[in-house]
């Protein structure tokens, strides 16, 4: 009797994690496909200018800022959600909240991807450059894998924060590697 809930249980685990294939192969395409494309395309130099700012490097800078502010406040709403944060119950209107900031960082987002390949394309002349590229490939990439996640029942409890935390990490490693060097080597500008 306790070998067979023991099978079940094996079996479960590894179906939910079947799951996983097709949503972390769809994630790896993505991934290759932007880093491709971007180190073949020539890039342009040239990127839409917003009223209000500078240049298109200061867009994409505050931009990449607002982005990563609101990816966290969907760290918070996520661990008050899931009640990782001590004395803090999460309020009935934190899911909307957690949906609502993830949809604007990524919105936020995605101009700075489009500016980042087509103007600028994937680059390696120094470290700091070649880590932004592939970390900008594999946020997308973690994305793709999350939004495909969200979609699939029965995942193992652990996959929705570890791929959420991997888009996470990654989108702040993209603003340490690209605006909080702007600021810090440039200033603070608009």
């Amino acid at each position: 009797m306790r070998t067979n809930r023991a099978v079940r249980v094996v079996s479960a685990e590894v179906g939910g994690s079947a799951k996983l294939i097709v949503p972390v192969l769809a994630g790896v395409a993505v991934a290759v496909t932007l880093g491709v494309y971007g180190r073949l395309h020539e890039p342009t130099g040239i990127a839409v200018n917003v009223a209000g700012f500078s240049s298109p490097q200061t867009v994409k800078v505050w931009l990449a800022t607002a982005s990563a502010a609101f990816a966290v406040v969907q760290l918070l709403s996520a661990l008050a959600m899931y009640g990782r944060l001590p004395g803090v119950t999460a309020p009935a209107w934190t899911g909307a909240l957690h949906r609502a900031s993830g949809r604007l960082a990524f919105l936020l987002a995605v101009p700075v991807a489009v500016h980042c390949l087509y103007a600028l394309g994937f680059q390696s002349y120094d470290l700091r450059v070649l880590v932004h590229s592939l970390l900008g490939c594999v946020f997308f990439g973690a994305f793709t894998v999350k939004m495909l996640v969200l979609t699939k029942r029965g995942m193992a409890g652990w996959v929705l924060p570890l791929v959420g935390g991997v888009v996470f990490a990654g989108l702040v490693m993209l603003w340490l590697t690209s605006s909080l060097w702007f600021f810090t080597t440039v200033g603070v500008v608009f």
